[in-house]
């Protein structure tokens, strides 16, 4: 497969462009490509461009309402809920994570929560968006149901997304992860370059543990991380996405079949308020100094989360962010088609 180097603004124009004719407004569709041009521009391909083909077809289905944005629900001090009105999931989570930034900026501590959303996608973006704002931000999202719970044979839960963020003058640091051991953006990548995954994916409809991606995005089996301990905490989470916002778990997230009216949570703290800055920069740098002194096997290097983020998007910024030569290919036959 072969990589092009384009430049940032280019393909965040491109993808405005195709969504002006899928019914954006023209502040939502320049937003909502930032947003999906960001992933890639930091070296997450797996939920940027890859995935706006999959975007744009749940456009087309129904299941994502360009034109609706949050509604309030219940607005209590530090603590909202919002409908999502099943809009779009990263312009949504944009403006969740936003008004967790202003209400802790108010009151120190915030919890901003929606229902009837849609997938988020990079869902570190919204950790990105705290730390940028001198925020600490945790946001977490329920899925359609790809996950066995520890010991079941069908999947029950899902992989729910976790994003925690912390600022730091030296270097955000940025956890992003989900509750497979591999998202499922990162098993269709492979499964699209032939590849089998470096770890046990997931497992086989004989319940074996399995290392091809195809197998995972099929049966919906992805392996826990930390087996019992990752499912249990996914459990968790789902619960308190559906319980505080009042929206869907992932069970019945999944009885339409499609990803679509998930539920989320986003809660910021802003240290200047809280009156913690006398030492979360001493703190967070003693903390990474040790962890960098790590006694390591043989050539391997200890790496905090985020860690490389910034060097991956100023080298894209300077020399054009990889994308596949066939992906580009098939967006400026969208765009040309959108024209016509």
């Amino acid at each position: 497969m072969i990589d092009l180097h384009i430049p940032f603004e280019q393909i965040s124009t491109t993808l405005k462009e195709i969504l002006l004719k899928y019914g954006f407004a023209e502040e939502r569709a320049q937003r909502c490509a930032l947003l999906f041009a960001k992933a890639d521009l930091d070296g997450v391909r797996s939920h940027g461009a890859n995935r706006f083909f999959l975007f744009l077809d749940f456009i087309k289905k129904g299941l994502v309402n360009p034109d609706k944005e949050p509604t309030a629900l219940s607005q209590l001090a530090m603590f909202e809920r919002w409908d999502g009105q099943e809009g779009v999931g990263n312009l949504n989570a944009d403006f969740a994570m936003n008004r967790a930034i202003q209400l802790s900026k108010e009151f120190g501590i915030s919890c901003v929560t929606l229902q009837n959303t849609n997938h988020w996608m990079r869902g570190g973006n919204f950790g990105w968006q705290a730390v940028e704002a001198g925020c600490i931000g945790i946001c977490f999202t329920n899925t359609i149901p790809n996950m066995p719970a520890w010991g079941g044979s069908e999947p029950k839960i899902g992989n729910n997304p976790l994003v925690i963020a912390i600022p730091r003058a030296k270097g955000p640091v940025v956890l992003d992860m989900a509750f497979t051991q591999f998202a499922y953006g990162k098993l269709s990548i492979a499964q699209a370059k032939g590849e089998q995954m470096d770890y046990e994916a997931g497992f086989d409809d004989e319940g074996n543990l399995t290392k091809d991606p195809g197998t995972v995005i099929n049966n919906h089996l992805g392996l826990p991380i930390g087996l019992w301990k990752g499912s249990g905490l996914s459990m968790v989470l789902d619960l308190l996405a559906a319980v505080l916002s009042g929206g869907n778990a992932s069970f019945e997230v999944g009885k339409s079949g499609h990803e679509s009216a998930v539920s989320q949570v986003f809660l910021c703290f802003d240290p200047t308020k809280l009156e913690l800055t006398d030492w979360i920069e001493t703190k967070s740098d003693a903390l990474i100094e040790d962890l960098k002194n790590s006694s390591t096997f043989g050539e391997k290097s200890v790496r905090y989360p985020g860690e490389n983020t910034l060097e991956t998007r100023n080298k894209n910024l300077k020399n054009g962010v990889p994308i596949s030569e066939k992906l580009w290919s098939e967006l400026q036959n969208e765009l040309n088609s959108c024209k016509n």
